[in-house]
């Protein structure tokens, strides 16, 4: 249950904390297993674990929720090979080569007669509403699976009125400083990875890993690129990856911290999850809100 990577978002209103309202909007939109001839499909699941049966799962005042998605796997091997023959022999009869718009009429079809035999995969996507500091933080580094997630939450809730919790303007000016090593955001230091890139149409791009980013060698590409993204530690809190977009990506917790609810044990799994949980989301909020306040402190 410990996040690897987050997109959050800054909401402009308040949505409802009321668990038997959410639990009821979330189950209306659940999810149900593909069938023989969809591709994909996604609905809410249990957040928490398989075996307890809540679609929003209160922990302290936060409202924990999941979105499962599962898709078919074709391929394109697979489809390039059944499609070939069919090509040829549709040519052969028209005696003549089949135009793209063709090509791919026949594409979609041969598609469509694979898919009962199709593999399916399936992944989870969990997140929490955080209604003290009004945001909603979701364990992916995908801007694509984020906001697949930020849609159905708004067709299952009917509002959402949700933007990314960081301005990118100000961010970027901020990475620019925190590879200096300045103006740090309060409780962390520089990590040792680092990525830039060049604003021109080459786009040079140059990545440091396990490295000292003081070093000459590495604040000499601030003349001509910009920063991409950068890591940040705590002392006994958590590292973490910020990119020029605001997403935290390869969040390690520290071990003091991951090891906190060891004496509970598994017995009562639903309170040894809930303790993780709080545990978990505490020590990322306050890595959150020290972002947010050093960039606000900046303008």
């Amino acid at each position: 249950m410990w996040f690897k990577n987050v997109r959050v978002y800054k909401l402009s209103a308040p949505l409802s904390t009321d668990v038997a309202a959410w639990e009821q909007a979330l189950a209306e939109f659940k999810f149900t297993p593909l069938s023989a001839q969809e591709a994909v499909k996604t609905g809410f699941s249990f957040p928490l674990h398989p075996s307890i049966k809540q679609y929003c799962h209160a922990c302290g005042h936060l409202q924990f929720f999941a979105v499962k998605r599962q898709e078919k796997i074709l391929p394109a091997a697979v489809i390039n090979e059944e499609m070939q023959p069919k090509v040829e022999a549709m040519e052969l009869e028209k005696g003549r080569p089949l135009s793209r718009k063709e090509k791919q009429s026949l594409k979609e079809e041969l598609q469509l007669s694979l898919l009962p035999r199709a593999f399916s995969r399936s992944s989870l996507t969990q997140g929490y509403y955080d209604p003290e500091n009004q945001w909603l933080v979701i364990n992916s580094g995908s801007a694509g699976k984020a906001e697949d997630v930020l849609a159905l939450l708004r067709k299952a809730l009917g509002s959402l009125p949700a933007l990314p919790w960081l301005d990118n303007h100000k961010l970027n000016a901020n990475l620019q400083l925190w590879l200096q090593n300045k103006a740090l955001p309060q409780g962390f230091v520089q990590g040792s990875d680092a990525e830039l890139k060049a604003p021109d149409e080459e786009g040079a791009k140059v990545k440091f890993s396990n490295h000292l980013l003081t070093a000459d060698e590495v604040q000499s590409h601030l003349q001509d690129k910009l920063v991409t993204s950068i890591g940040l530690e705590q002392a006994e809190g958590l590292s973490l990856q910020i990119t020029d977009d605001g997403a935290l990506k390869r969040l390690k917790f520290h071990d003091l911290l991951t090891g906190q609810n060891d004496e509970l044990g598994w017995e009562d799994l639903t309170a040894r999850l809930d303790a993780d949980l709080l545990l978990m989301a505490s020590a990322l909020n306050l890595a959150l809100l020290s972002i947010s306040r050093q960039l606000a402190a900046a303008e």
